[in-house]
């Protein structure tokens, strides 16, 4: 029967070489995705950190716990 090339599934560019190729696109392009999803994702961590905390300091001036003096001073420390 022949020692010639056959036309199974990864054979030539139409088999092997595109999907090879659409394989680390597909890496590359999630990579940067994830990348960008844990970027997105620390910086809204440290925001909310922050926003809650002056929540906090705000609700403790208006029950009383704290004096105007006192919100100024730890406010300031917060921003």
């Amino acid at each position: 029967m022949g020692y010639g090339r056959g036309y199974g599934m990864m054979d030539g560019w139409f088999g092997g070489g595109i999907f090879m190729l659409l394989f680390v696109v597909a890496i590359i392009v999630g990579g940067f995705f994830l990348v960008r999803m844990l970027m997105k994702q620390s910086k809204t961590t440290v925001q909310t950190t922050e926003n809650t905390a002056l929540e906090i300091l705000k609700q403790r001036y208006a029950r009383g716990e704290i004096s105007h003096e006192e919100f100024e001073k730890m406010k300031v420390h917060l921003l």
